[in-house]
């Protein structure tokens, strides 16, 4: 029964609904785009990066504060901020000898936040 439940539907026919296609390839993101957003994805599919996320998304942080609140090395937390910097999810600003880092823009706290209610349907979180 749940092997039925997995496997995919699909269409038996061979027509091609041309008005539909016209609207979906009209529509349709130049190739480089659509990779770009892949790579968006890739680096929220890292746990480490999403609770960094979840950390700036509640407020700005120093590498030291971060490492201490996700109990993990400086070390560790610098290269994963690299990463999302390099996204443009991240931006730091320098306050003497200390660095903060915060969410880029309200874009990223609403990716997150949408990503995260999304999650939390049906699961009473």
């Amino acid at each position: 029964m749940e092997a039925d439940f997995m496997r995919a539907e699909r269409c038996d026919c061979d027509v091609i609904h041309e008005d539909v296609l016209n609207i979906v390839l009209d529509k349709m993101p130049a190739e480089e785009s659509l990779y770009d957003l892949a790579e968006l994805f890739k680096v929220f599919g890292d746990s480490t990066r999403v609770r960094i996320l979840w950390a700036l998304d509640a407020h700005e942080m120093c590498t030291c504060d971060l490492a201490y609140a996700l109990n993990m090395t400086q070390s560790a937390i610098s290269h994963q901020l690299r990463v999302l910097k390099q996204a443009k999810l991240v931006k730091n600003r320098r306050e003497g000898k200390i660095v903060y880092y915060s969410l880029a823009d309200e874009h990223v706290r609403t990716i997150f936040d949408q990503a995260m209610e999304h999650v939390s349907e049906g699961s009473g979180v």
